[in-house]
């Protein structure tokens, strides 16, 4: 069982780069996904998460019109594209998966990290001003 997050990169501020974050070893269709960030010497917080079938979203006030999150079942992949990136996006990003056993409808955004059952590894972002 695995999250293989990638993407990062180092890029100058008002640029844009697009994370993926790709399943392997059980059924992404069955959890929501979230993207969280660990900016230095802060904590984790959530970013943006999407339901198990990719119908509904949710943003952090401080990328709403900015990040874009979907994702593709078929190819076991999930994204975050970040655009008009700011130096304070600077962090590690890491996706997370969260087990749902309800549809869609009857699903609520949230990002308690207890409430994940895997977790990516990270991949870096800077965001040059």
């Amino acid at each position: 069982v695995q999250l293989q997050a990638s993407g990062g990169g180092f890029v100058q501020a008002g640029g844009s780069l697009r994370l993926s974050c790709e399943a392997s070893g059980f059924i992404l269709n069955y959890y929501a996904i979230g993207w969280f960030r660990q900016a230095p010497g802060k904590e984790r917080e959530g970013v943006s998460c999407i339901s198990s079938s990719g119908s509904k979203t949710y943003y952090e006030d401080s990328v709403k019109g900015r990040f874009y999150i979907s994702r593709d079942n078929t190819k076991k992949t999930a994204y975050l594209e970040m655009n008009s990136l700011k130096p304070e996006d600077t962090a590690v990003y890491y996706c997370a998966a969260q087990r749902t056993f309800y549809s869609d409808s009857e699903w609520t955004p949230q990002f308690r990290e207890e409430e994940y059952d895997y977790w990516g590894q990270g991949t870096l972002v800077t965001v040059s001003s």
